[in-house]
């Protein structure tokens, strides 16, 4: 915490006068409970101090939707510190992951934005990843083959982890004998994407899991350099524009955080939206009755509990936000999971309304840096949700108490244990 205050610090040095109340700061987060339930928090941000200067973590935060696409759409991309501050701050020890960061597009302007994007999204294409689903549809429906049989699973272990490292892997011309760890990896990675504070004691956990990424990733890609296939990483392999082509750094780097960023959202997606639809069951009913809404359904639940929540953008020049002054440089965190239950946009917001026809909601950002990821996530998402109604119409949640991840910005649970009637209970009952 103190070395986030002094890197900070050597950003600027105008402290912004604003209102200190401590019950505001997203330090509230750490606390378990706040964790279970941060939309009061937010609320009470938007209605005491929508931009708001937080002193526990040197950032303004902003969290009403006009202008958290205001921020969205008009200041920089908040950038890993370089070597030669680490080095000042005592943090050397976090040069290789900073390293890999900058090269990524998530930590990048245009031009250099551009360049990597325009490649990314060549693949990631709605057309393109809809002749995508029938497979996908194969593999949602294995992996609840697996189960069934059983009567009960664990959501995320058995379902909603597997699908998008099983899909994320041959996006990008993986090994599926890969996947479980490069779900190990893509976790301890999401950890440090997703806080704003340093939890020293997972550091090294996330060092060597960056290692290991590097390695094993450089290794693909030389492979593939060499004997190619189809996939996102020959997709950067064999790219050019205007004669210039993708550095191996840059190529390893991009498939990093499009493996982390293609588990993380749709795991998330598919354990907090079937856990709001168990908590709503009115809802889970309608939809049920009516599977014709599951493509609603998902924007609906991506509005309602966003998997990632917030993200973290500096500021180009002065700029006068709500009547407050964002300095030059000065990191700005805006609250997509704010914004998208504000009531000046979206009525009744705090309701599951699966019907909602105006719904440009923030999960997925806005403009330069909106997730070039979104078309797959909601496919699988879909496809998820509608398989999940189908194969278990009487899907209940399991008794005992749920427990959020530490992970600040990529909400998620840690588990979501459910029941159903099994494949042989089924039979019987149609038999009698």
């Amino acid at each position: 915490m103190q070395a986030n205050k002094k890197m900070a610090s050597l950003k600027t040095k105008r402290v912004p006068t604003a209102k200190n109340d401590p019950g505001l700061s997203l330090f509230n987060l750490l606390d378990p409970e706040v964790r279970a339930n941060p939309y009061p928090l937010f609320r009470r941000l938007q209605t005491e101090d929508p931009v708001h200067w937080d002193p526990f973590i040197h950032a303004w935060v902003v969290t009403r939707y006009a202008d958290v696409v205001t921020v969205l759409h008009n200041f920089l991309a908040y950038k890993p510190a370089p070597p030669e501050v680490l080095k000042e701050l005592g943090l050397s020890a976090l040069d290789p992951l900073a390293k890999v960061m900058m090269k990524q597009m998530l930590f990048m302007d245009p031009p250099a934005h551009t360049r990597l994007r325009s490649l990314a999204a060549k693949v990631f294409t709605p057309h393109r990843m809809e002749k995508l689903r029938l497979h996908i549809r194969g593999i949602v429906s294995s992996l609840l083959d697996k189960v069934q049989s059983k009567g009960r699973m664990d959501v995320l272990v058995d379902f909603a982890e597997p699908l998008p490292a099983i899909v994320t892997a041959e996006l990008l011309g993986l090994p599926a004998s890969d996947v479980r760890q490069l779900k190990m990896w893509s976790a301890d990675f999401a950890e440090r994407l997703g806080n704003f504070h340093q939890n020293p004691d997972g550091m090294q956990r996330v060092l060597q899991s960056l290692q290991g990424m590097k390695d094993y990733f450089e290794a693909s890609v030389q492979e593939i350099k060499e004997h190619p296939r189809e996939g996102l990483i020959n997709s950067f392999l064999t790219a050019e524009i205007d004669g210039d082509r993708l550095t191996m750094e840059e190529v390893v780097a991009n498939s990093i955080i499009t493996m982390v960023g293609g588990q993380e959202t749709t795991t998330n997606l598919i354990g907090n939206g079937l856990l709001a639809l168990l908590r709503n069951p009115d809802v889970l009913e309608d939809l049920r009755c009516d599977l014709s809404l599951i493509q609603s359904a998902v924007e609906e639940l991506l509005r309602y509990e966003p998997p990632s929540q917030y993200t973290t953008r500096v500021a180009p020049e002065d700029v006068e936000i709500c009547g407050k002054t964002i300095r030059k440089g000065q990191a700005t965190i805006v609250v997509m999971a704010a914004a998208n239950r504000d009531p000046e946009r979206f009525a009744d917001p705090g309701r599951i309304n699966i019907r909602r026809t105006d719904n440009r909601h923030l999960a997925f950002g806005w403009a330069t840096h909106f997730c070039f990821g979104a078309p797959l996530a909601r496919i699988e998402g879909q496809e998820a949700f509608e398989a999940l109604l189908r194969r278990f119409p009487d899907v209940a949640l399991e008794p005992g108490p749920l427990v959020w991840r530490r992970n600040l910005g990529l909400r998620g649970l840690q588990a979501l244990p459910v029941s159903f009637q099994s494949k042989n209970e089924a039979a019987a009952r149609s038999v009698s």
